[in-house]
């Protein structure tokens, strides 16, 4: 096996563990309410920005690709990846220590908001393997697999990003104040 076969598989080894680390995590700090700290009740607009501004950049980046600036789009992808990042530290921070909001919505809008919600969540924990595997390849330099593999995850991320927001702002109008 080659050097870089075997920094791939290596490197997809710690792709593995955080796909499946990250999720679970997740679902046990949602569990946990930190006792006598004041509930983050600002966080949500702006965790909801990140997912604006990642949509945007995930936009961005795609049209630096096509005009061939490769660098620029190597730092507006890294860059959707610390805002993913940041996005879940405050959405965990929140749920730490707030109660969950119930969404208020009636008819057709209420099934709406949960298939949004739903597929949002389900898509979000998809596509933590896909970004890390796509970014892996162009890392090692496989840039005709990382272009295979990004027109598969660049639309489910930008689906993760915009329903993000629409899941706000759907919700918002119930959170206590």
């Amino acid at each position: 096996m080659d050097t870089i076969a075997l920094k791939e598989k290596k490197i997809n080894k710690i792709i593995n563990l955080v796909s499946i680390v990250i999720p679970l995590v997740v679902a046990l700090l949602f569990g946990v309410k930190l006792p006598n700290v004041e509930p983050l009740g600002f966080l949500p607009p702006i965790y909801a920005s990140i997912n604006g501004l990642t949509a945007v950049l995930l936009v961005l980046a795609v049209l630096a690709v096509k005009s061939g600036k490769l660098e620029l789009h190597r730092k507006l992808m890294t860059g959707c990846i610390v805002l993913s990042l940041a996005f879940l530290v405050m959405y965990v921070a929140y749920h730490m220590t707030s109660d969950s909001t119930s969404f208020g919505g009636e008819g057709i809008v209420r099934y709406l908001y949960f298939f949004i919600l739903i597929t949002h969540i389900i898509l979000s924990i998809v596509i933590i393997p896909l970004v890390l595997r796509t970014y892996a390849k162009a890392y090692l330099k496989n840039y005709d697999a990382h272009r295979k593999l990004a027109k598969i995850t660049f639309p489910l991320w930008l689906y993760v990003a915009i329903t993000g927001v629409v899941v706000y702002l759907m919700i918002s109008p119930y959170y206590v104040h």
